[in-house]
């Protein structure tokens, strides 16, 4: 998380800036009332993020979806409003729509399955610490995958083994919510040197 862009704000005031923000301005991200802007990806990240979408995309059941960045995620529990690099929703999308003024700002999605986290050097420790205790506290997390930037990685964190994590590297798979992905799938065939 970066350095807060501003002093104690109501989440409906977060979310008409964010939804009214041009296309191509910088995210943020709201906390207990704290607004926090989100750093810009590197080529790396964006390329790696795209091919974890899609090799998810390629496995996942029918009845699965996958959502980019672009998607917010609301974690009321938590107080959190956040966008991960990606996020899978197995069923009915369940969403917290934000009104104001008797109109629909728009959406939060609130039920993710798989949550799925690009690491990098200024997100790592976060995503590893306080924005997986916040996504452990959404009721319909089954898994949570920090892909690396740094180092052919897969770590898989299941609620059903208490969130102890499993780690895949080249060459080899990891099942996620039931289907088998191949690590090299992620990140593409390895770059002869």
């Amino acid at each position: 998380m970066a350095q807060a862009a501003t002093a104690h704000i109501d989440f409906e005031d977060y979310f008409a800036s964010e939804v009214s923000a041009e296309r191509d301005a910088l995210r943020h991200e709201w906390f207990d009332g704290v607004v926090y802007a989100m750093s810009r990806d590197t080529p790396e990240h964006g390329r790696i993020t795209a091919r974890t979408i899609w090799a998810l995309r390629s496995a996942l059941p029918a009845n699965c979806e996958v959502y980019s960045s672009d998607t917010m995620l609301f974690i009321d529990a938590a107080s959190l409003s956040t966008y991960a690099d990606a996020t899978v929703i197995c069923g009915p999308a369940e969403t917290f729509t934000v009104q104001r003024n008797g109109r629909s700002l728009g959406e939060a999605i609130t039920n993710p399955t798989v949550v799925i986290e690009v690491l990098s050097d200024s997100t790592e420790r976060y995503d590893r610490d306080g924005k997986f205790q916040a996504y452990k506290r959404i009721a319909s997390l089954e898994e949570y995958v920090l892909v690396s930037q740094d180092e052919r990685k897969v770590e898989i964190f299941r609620r059903s083994n208490g969130y102890r994590g499993d780690t895949a590297k080249p060459g080899e798979t990891f099942v996620l919510h039931g289907v088998t992905i191949a690590v090299d799938d992620i990140y593409g065939p390895p770059v002869a040197e």
